[in-house]
């Protein structure tokens, strides 16, 4: 059953439009249903084929006005480094440890930074961080010997990015009660970055659709043209 505040909501949107960038950073907040701060996501949809590798996009973005989820990171390190991974603000640091009660089921975190180093014992945690995309990977940043560094990118607005198996990026890039200018230069940003990663093997259109949601309001089709700069 749709609610009253659904129906409202269902109604501000026109479901035949393709709206600006800019008119649907502003409308996003207008349709919001939920009393708490909910996240405001990007859905992407390319013209890929995820199968080959090529094609598999991924990768990491910094959020101008960051993500307004505070991370919660766990760094996995030998004991030499790990002041400095507490000096930058992780909120769990250590190894054997962890690894124990990741075996178990444990994935309260949001992030995982990891060094080179102890990137062999962490192989075996694939199975339990994989499908929750926790794994750390070079290419987003997260196998480093720069833990600092790393750490302080992910507590500031760096988010990572992956397209499924049917070629669509879900991310979260900002909260409702963000302004609506803040909302569309995060998804600018993040819209850049998956231009530029486009693949030369990539034939037809690439940027086939963006769509931007709150939590549980209705989807915002985007003019593509509005964002193609």
């Amino acid at each position: 059953m749709i609610t009253k505040k659904r129906k409202v909501a269902n109604a501000k949107v026109d479901a035949s439009k393709a709206y600006s960038l800019k008119e649907a950073s502003a409308l996003v907040k207008e349709v919001n249903t939920t009393k708490f701060d909910s996240s405001v996501d990007l859905h992407i949809r390319l013209g890929v084929d995820p199968k080959k590798a090529d094609q598999a996009i991924r990768g990491t973005v910094s959020l101008p006005h960051g993500t307004g989820k505070t991370k919660r990171v766990l760094v996995l390190c030998t004991p030499d480094k790990e002041a400095e991974a507490k000096g930058a603000g992780a909120d769990f640091v250590g190894l054997d440890e962890f690894i124990t009660k990741i075996e178990g089921g444990w994935t309260d975190i949001d992030v995982i930074v990891a060094t080179p180093s102890v990137m062999p014992k962490i192989g075996k945690l694939g199975k339990v961080l994989g499908p929750r995309n926790l794994m750390p990977n070079p290419k987003t940043g997260t196998v480093t010997n720069d833990v600092a560094g790393a750490i302080n990118d992910l507590k500031g607005g760096k988010i990572a990015f992956k397209v499924d198996k049917v070629g669509i990026i879900h991310a979260s890039i900002g909260r409702v009660s963000f302004t609506s200018e803040k909302i569309a230069e995060n998804s600018q940003e993040l819209i850049n970055a998956i231009i530029k990663l486009k693949p030369s093997s990539s034939k037809g259109t690439y940027l086939k659709g963006v769509s931007m949601a709150s939590t549980m309001s209705p989807g915002i089709a985007i003019d593509t043209k509005s964002v193609q700069n």
